[in-house]
């Protein structure tokens, strides 16, 4: 998302806790002419996050996209769950999404203008056995896209969720080493693949830009046809 952002035109600033992975990223974007800064930070760690905002709008003079899309995920059965296992899954896929939304929203307002997005997923709208914290934290965040599109809507900004279905990610890596489970998913997805991220380019451009300055509290799926095929 942040290199089809930035093929479209803007400034992107990419987040990750790992400062030289994010460089490698950068300098790669910045090889094709394209503009690209870093903020490495722990999403999760509060403080960090209102600083490295501040500090991105110290340094471009605003900040007009937030796409909040960190995540983690634990797996496992109801009875070996633990307080811990809870308290870490929301605090990385749902509280960090409401406070960074939060620190963001100060620039937004001030200048009438803004586009909050967050990465939810399919998860948040099925049932899922074993991964009840990815389920709930995602379940939370798109109602929390709708009680954030209600309030910041008088100020020109708008809050918006894609939902992807399964991708080929870091996050999913697991799954992808078992042919016998990526070949019983891509027979459920009338497309017969899994996602790339490149598949999400198209969405968050359309929902970062002018063309959907009358489009907010949606939520807009992108799982190959994965939830509406029996």
């Amino acid at each position: 998302m942040a290199e089809g952002l930035a093929e479209a035109g803007a400034t992107v600033v990419a987040n990750g806790r790992s400062a030289d992975t994010l460089e490698a990223v950068a300098r790669a974007l910045r090889e094709r002419g394209l503009n690209a800064g870093t903020s490495p930070f722990d999403v999760t760690d509060h403080r960090a996050a209102q600083a490295a905002i501040d500090a991105i709008i110290a340094r471009y003079g605003r900040l007009d996209i937030l796409i909040a899309n960190a995540g983690i995920n634990h797996r496992v059965a109801l009875a070996d769950w633990t307080p811990a296992d809870w308290d870490r899954l929301l605090a990385a896929n749902l509280k960090a999404c409401f406070f960074l939304a939060q620190h963001a929203a100060v620039s937004m307002r001030r200048e009438k203008h803004g586009r909050i997005i967050f990465t939810t997923s399919i998860a948040g709208i099925l049932g899922l056995g074993k991964v009840h914290g990815y389920t709930a934290s995602k379940s939370g965040l798109i109602g929390l896209t709708r009680s954030l599109a209600s309030e910041l809507g008088e100020y020109g900004i708008t809050c918006n969720g894609i939902l992807p279905g399964y991708f080929e990610t870091d996050l999913t890596a697991s799954y992808l080493q078992s042919d016998e489970y990526v070949a019983r998913l891509n027979s459920r997805v009338p497309l017969r693949r899994w996602g790339k991220p490149r598949d999400l380019v198209g969405v968050a451009i359309f929902l970062s830009s002018d063309a959907a300055s009358y489009v907010t509290g949606q939520q807009i799926v992108v799982d190959g046809g994965y939830t509406i095929s029996l």
